[in-house]
């Protein structure tokens, strides 16, 4: 999906999700080629000029989540939870450490051992200098409804992060599940364990949605909405 229309959808959940018109929603994408800048990046961090990323089919998006400068792309699994936190736990530092955590076990299923590192956000693997991120987090929080979140590199073409400084930090690579597994991976291999994980971290109770139902919900509740304005 391309990330423009990511966007748009996300925002009409957070819309009814404020509304207490829907319920928490946890929305799996695989995006075409976008660099996105968080509200604390900084442009320097893309190392790319506009004509190359033309060249490149690669896309540019300013967005409201927090953190630097990242990359999405296919064979990534971009995952945004939009949740009533307020419901959950009012603790935006327990949230960032849950989608961490939720990661951290995924990765643990395919027998790589992952793990935070101090100072920053995003799940590492590896010790030290020599750690490279095999995911990272941007989130948003408005009236305690989460929106944005996480990126979690299953098969991603690893180059094209050589477009930016991911995350702002310049002494460190990214690395994919496929890469540290020596072998194909598919995020439909990933996907129902990243979904798991995150229900329990967050104590929800999941059921898969089809894009279709959840878009007939999103119109039930905007159509009102609408004749009212």
């Amino acid at each position: 999906m391309p990330y423009a229309e990511a966007f748009a959808l996300q925002k009409r959940i957070v819309a009814a999700r404020k509304l207490d018109a829907i319920e928490d929603v946890l929305l799996f994408c695989e995006h075409l080629h976008v660099i996105t800048q968080g509200r604390n990046g900084k442009r320097e961090h893309l190392l790319a000029s506009e004509s190359v990323l033309r060249q490149k089919g690669v896309e540019f998006f300013e967005t409201s989540r927090g953190g630097d400068v990242t990359y999405h792309g296919p064979g990534q699994m971009v995952v945004y939870p939009i949740l009533n936190l307020g419901a959950i736990r009012r603790d935006v530092v327990w949230y960032v450490r849950q989608l961490e955590e939720a990661m951290i076990r995924t990765t643990a299923e395919f027998g790589i051992v992952a793990a935070r590192e101090a100072g920053k956000t995003g799940v590492w693997v590896g010790e030290g200098k020599a750690s490279e991120k095999l995911a990272a987090i941007g989130i948003h929080i408005s009236r305690w409804v989460t929106s944005h979140g996480l990126a979690y590199n299953v098969s991603t073409d690893l180059r094209n992060f050589e477009l930016i400084v991911p995350c702002g930090i310049a002494d460190r690579k990214a690395t994919s599940l496929e890469k540290l597994l020596g072998r194909d991976v598919k995020l439909e291999e990933v996907k129902p364990k990243l979904a798991k994980y995150l229900g329990e971290v967050l104590g929800l109770e999941l059921r898969e949605i089809s894009r279709p139902e959840l878009l007939e919900k999103l119109e039930a509740v905007e159509q009102p909405v609408a004749a009212t304005a």
